[in-house]
């Protein structure tokens, strides 16, 4: 059984950085695409970053080189830090793991939220200006 767990988020100012945790167990990092989306108000859950095989990455434009995602296979843990925070990053992150093997992020990507079977419970950011 496939179980995400969230954490790291919080409150921070306008600037300011967070690093977001993803716990898994039941899955494998090395084989199937893994990602971040968000929440906004007013808005659909929409794809954050996600990393593919061979630790290929893709991220929303909004978000690019501002944000990163990582994963550290010996722990099954998947990170994104998230430097130079807006307040229009504000909402609930979810980690979220796709049964899609052997991909590259871009392809991930493409999948939207549909093409994720297994998702953490969200974890709420809040950025204030």
């Amino acid at each position: 059984q496939v179980q995400l767990q969230e954490s790291g988020g919080g409150s921070v100012q306008a600037g300011g950085s967070l690093r977001l945790s993803c716990a898994a167990s039941g899955y494998n990092f090395d084989r199937n695409c893994l990602g971040w989306f968000r929440e906004t108000p007013g808005t659909e859950r929409e794809g954050v970053a996600i990393i593919g095989t061979s630790r290929t990455t893709s991220y929303a434009d909004s978000v690019k080189g501002r944000f990163t995602i990582s994963q550290d296979n010996a722990n099954n843990t998947l990170y994104l830090q998230m430097n130079n925070l807006k307040p229009e990053d504000t909402g609930i992150y979810y980690c979220a793991a796709t049964t899609v093997q052997y991909a590259a992020a871009w392809y991930c990507f493409t999948l939207g939220r549909e093409g994720y079977a297994y998702w953490g419970q969200g974890t709420q950011v809040t950025v204030s200006s």
